[in-house]
């Protein structure tokens, strides 16, 4: 009698598929990408399922390092970040460290400073070319009036009752 266990690998079909999965994340984002076109070229209904599953497993938009490291990545440079203020031990780095950080938030402010006087002037020069561009389109709009109302009146030496 023929049965599966007798010929079937280790595991079944689930076995079967994270190792391609874990294949295809050694060799990153690309061969996921190559599957996915094969998949359309031999059965379009495979490439539709390996690209839901890129989307939703995030291998798409993953690094080549892989999704999960590249998070704890960060999270490692957040408790880095947090503990930046604590003292270390070393007076002498202590010290360095604290005068590093003040000359920093000097440079800051004095960055912000600068930033703001950048922000003011170009404000102010905008202003005045928009004050310069009302004044002359004020000046041309008079212009034409004045030349507008001496066209229609009459002249001034004539007698009254004559045009």
């Amino acid at each position: 009698m023929y049965t599966t266990t007798d010929t079937a690998r280790p595991g079944g079909i689930r076995n079967a598929f994270r190792r391609s999965e874990a294949w295809l994340d050694q060799r990153g984002k690309w061969a996921w990408i190559a599957a996915m076109v094969l998949g359309f070229i031999i059965f379009w209904p495979v490439g539709l399922a390996l690209l839901a599953y890129m989307i939703w497993g995030k291998h798409m938009f993953a690094r080549s390092c892989g999704h999960r490291r590249h998070h704890d990545h960060h999270h490692a440079w957040g408790r880095h970040a947090m503990r930046a203020g604590q003292p270390t031990g070393n007076r002498a780095f202590d010290d360095y460290k604290a005068e590093a950080l003040r000359r920093l938030e000097e440079e800051q402010e004095a960055f912000e400073t600068f930033l703001q006087r950048l922000r003011s002037s170009k404000d102010k020069s905008e202003f005045d070319s928009f004050m310069d561009e009302r004044a002359r389109t004020t000046a041309a709009q008079d212009a034409d009036e004045a030349g507008a109302d001496t066209a229609t009146k009459p002249e001034t030496g004539a007698r009254p009752g004559e045009y």
